[in-house]
């Protein structure tokens, strides 16, 4: 809400600076979103008067004018207002001024004629279309007739008044009222409010219940209805004061019967409606829940499609209002009304809420009814309104209000202990300090026994119903600066990461330190993706019964399909080299009420891992750069276990020629390879190899200890070898028995040739290795690698038929 200072003072005898006391608000009630006037970034705007306007000789639509500014002399301006004529008060903008956007005004020439100023419209000092007065949209802008050339024209236009904007929660709806805010700010500054209610003079010519009726037959949806009658009324413009009032406030002015409705909305919070007289259809109005389909326009020229849950104002049955919301078209005040029905009620804050979002009207009316009215002053304010009409615009009040239904304001009592409020709030307040606080916030209270108080609460504060409600107000109207800090009690026990977190952590920074990038996916998928890329193909997923979109139907039981959208993503945008990894939850349905969740890892490479120079070629991601990671990664965790590549083309979304199931001591944990390309296809993704682990798995299996072993200082001795095996021969096989019978010394086997084709027998491959010996304690003879290899030699003739080559 926008709160005007000067408002503010009227009530309060304040006498703290607009920003300080926003600070205030903000620390104390509610949130600031802004502290403005509406002359900031202004300067060198003047009243002047128009003495006289000539058509501008080269111009069919511009006017030469005379305007007196207080000075000796008056100033020649030309201007291209529809609206100028002599005689007039008007905005001038001086040779030199500041005006709205930092646009500064210069002496120039329009047409030939000099000109040093402008005559400005209230657009152009600022005021938004939303709030400048609608006869004045094509034109400047008229001062009133006391209005002395020469002055400023801030004051005249409330525009030296500071507006503190702000940000009401939905839990304070009283702060949505001038009369909320004179309350909350007089309890947090120890000050006693003056708030002036308006009272009505009624005619004793005719009785309000003779010209109106109101039934409400489902008191749920309208728990207070009220009515007045205003006859002989002559809607006009509205006096200066009321419309700064408006714009101040962020609401446009529009004629004085519509404009006092709006005031005393601001005024109390309490949302009112005024309705031509004459043009109701019937003068038997009732609150109804509206027809399927039925069809209403309203103010904004819309028509509007209802609903059964939708709120109603009837005439006859005939819709004339969305109540709370918007009022209607066919009934709306204009210059010729002479008779107004005004309406004030309370209607329920759910329903209004749903009407207004499902028609997007959201409405100063309906911001105030969603968060709740004031029951207090239902008839303060309906009463204040009607003498205000008569006041502006004239006529008389008829006798007497007509009551559809009405809910007594009822304030709650609530018993509290000064020992909890001090537990509470850590603080060691006497009663006589809890006492007062309430005493400023006007809630009667009494003591029931040394310890206990209790606190009635007024049904202007709808937001408190419990002791805890209470403390807060102690606390904030106490001060929270003013609350006691202590640091919180802790224990002495060493904190640090558990075994589990501490695997997953050195994972990804595993994958990190290889090039992978992180990502994150959903974990919620389509049923289709969510059956792709198991390590161990399960049921079903488990589905949602209420999903959010057809995207996000079925709980994840993979994250490769997560990871290649991403990979789409990147690829749709020109990045085509793409290494990502994912380490997250899945979740594989068991038979039980919930899935068993399993922490997985797993990784996407697309591209190059390693971009082109002078002395890289391009070389692609392949099956055993990944493989590869892989295997690095399981090094580096410690695996104890024996691991093994088997091929696999069980898994129809991936290569089967170029995937592997990775085993650890026989136990399926994974799987490497490349993506199918007619799955690849359907992602919209080039060549693209993937692998994904079960950590849960890896995380159990055995470890290898960690050990200190010194560099040997004793030299190494190699050993090269060729093959010629049958195709069916896997390296495995051949690395394994060389490690088998390679004796103590040997340190490692290493694969550097492989050669199949032409002048080999068919069904025949060479493969060549080379063999690496040393002594940790000693220099290796000749004598004692030869018998090694020897043996290595004949191992390899006598069980895989190898000939040496």
């Amino acid at each position: 809400m926008k709160v005007s200072y000067n408002w503010l003072n009227e009530y309060l005898d304040l006498d703290v600076a607009p920003r300080d006391l926003a600070e205030k608000i903000a620390r104390t009630s509610v949130d600031i979103n802004d502290v403005y006037s509406l002359s900031d970034g202004l300067k060198k705007l003047v009243v002047g008067k128009v003495e006289t306007c000539e058509p501008h000789p080269d111009s069919d639509h511009l006017h030469v004018c005379l305007v007196n500014v207080g000075e000796e002399e008056p100033l020649q301006i030309v201007c291209g207002a529809p609206n100028v004529a002599a005689g007039q008060k008007v905005i001038v903008a001086l040779n030199g001024a500041r005006i709205a956007d930092n646009q500064k005004i210069k002496r120039g020439k329009i047409r030939g004629i000099e000109s040093n100023g402008m005559l400005c419209a209230l657009q152009e000092i600022g005021f938004s279309d939303r709030i400048a007065p609608k006869a004045y949209e094509e034109g400047i802008y008229i001062l009133p007739e006391d209005a002395q050339p020469g002055e400023s024209v801030f004051s005249y236009l409330g525009m030296d008044d500071t507006i503190i904007d702000t940000d009401v929660t939905p839990n304070r709806g009283d702060m949505l009222s001038i009369y909320g805010n004179v309350n909350d700010i007089a309890a947090f500054y120890n000050l006693k409010p003056h708030f002036k209610e308006v009272a009505v003079e009624e005619s004793d010519d005719q009785a309000t219940s003779d010209l109106i009726s109101a039934d409400v037959p489902d008191e749920k949806i309208a728990p207070t209805y009220k009515l007045r009658v205003i006859k002989g009324v002559k809607v006009a413009d509205s006096p200066l004061w009321l419309q700064i009032r408006l714009w101040n406030s962020g609401i446009r002015p529009i004629n004085n019967v519509v404009d006092v409705t709006n005031y005393v909305l601001l005024k109390y919070g309490q949302p009112l409606h005024s309705y031509d007289y004459d043009k109701l259809p019937s003068h038997d109005l009732s609150v109804r829940h509206a027809q399927k389909d039925e069809k209403f326009v309203t103010l904004d020229d819309e028509e509007q499609v209802l609903n059964e849950n939708d709120i109603v104002v009837t005439s006859g049955n005939k819709p004339i209002a969305l109540a709370g919301t918007m009022g209607g078209q066919e009934t709306a005040v204009t210059k010729d009304t002479t008779t107004v029905a005004l309406e004030a009620a309370v209607f329920d804050s759910v329903m209004v809420r749903k009407q207004a979002r499902r028609l997007d009207l959201h409405s100063e009316s309906s911001m105030r009814f969603e968060r709740g009215i004031n029951p207090e002053t239902v008839e303060t304010a309906l009463n204040e309104a009607a003498q205000l009409i008569t006041e502006l615009a004239g006529g008389i009040v008829t006798q007497g209000i007509v009551t559809g239904s009405e809910k007594p304001a009822k304030s709650k009592e609530i018993e509290l202990s000064l020992s909890k409020i001090n537990h509470v709030l850590g603080t060691e307040l006497k009663m006589e300090d809890v006492t007062d606080v309430f005493e400023r916030l006007a809630f009667s209270n009494k003591l029931t026994s040394n310890d206990t108080l209790l606190v009635t609460v007024p049904a202007r504060r709808w937001d408190i119903s419990l002791p805890a409600d209470l403390y807060e107000e102690v606390a904030r109207i106490y001060g929270y600066d003013n609350l006691p800090e202590s640091l919180p009690v802790m224990t002495r026990n060493h904190g640090g990461l558990s075994p589990r977190q501490k695997f997953i952590r050195a994972t990804r920074h595993d994958f990190e330190g290889m090039g992978l990038n992180q990502a994150i996916s959903y974990s919620l998928t389509t049923v289709e993706k969510a059956k792709q890329f198991q390590i161990d193909p399960v049921a079903e997923p488990m589905k949602l019964d209420f999903p959010m979109s057809s995207d996000h139907v079925a709980t994840r039981m993979s994250i490769i399909s997560g990871l290649l959208t991403d990979v789409a993503y990147n690829v749709s945008r020109n990045v085509n080299n793409v290494a990502l990894y994912e380490e997250g939850r899945v979740f594989i349905p068991r038979g039980g009420e919930r899935p068993e969740e399993q922490e997985h890892v797993a990784g996407v490479l697309t591209g190059q891992l390693l971009n082109n120079s002078w002395h890289i070629a391009d070389q692609p991601v392949d099956f055993f750069q990944v493989k590869g990671m892989v295997e690095r990664y399981l090094h580096n965790m410690g695996i104890a276990g024996k691991i093994e590549y088997v091929a696999d083309h069980s898994r129809k979304e991936m290569h089967p020629g170029r995937t592997a199931n990775i085993l650890i001591a026989d136990e399926l944990v994974g799987f490497v390879g490349q993506v199918h390309p007619q799955t690849a296809k359907e992602y919209k993704i080039p060549e693209t190899y993937v692998f994904e682990l079960n950590l849960e798995q890896l995380m159990k299996a055995k470890k290898v200890e960690n050990e200190y072993t010194p560099i040997s200082k004793f030299p190494t001795i190699t050993r090269d070898i060729a093959l010629l095996v049958d195709t069916n021969v896997t390296n495995e096989e051949i690395v394994d028995l060389i490690k088998k019978r390679g004796g103590a010394f040997l340190k490692s086997v290493h694969l550097f040739d492989v050669y199949s084709g032409a002048h080999l027998p068919a069904g025949k491959k060479s493969l060549a290795y080379t063999l690496t010996y040393q002594d940790t304690k000693a220099t290796l003879t000749e004598d004692q690698v030869n018998q090694a290899f020897a043996k290595v030699t004949k191992r390899l003739q006598d069980q895989l038929k190898a000939e040496i080559r």
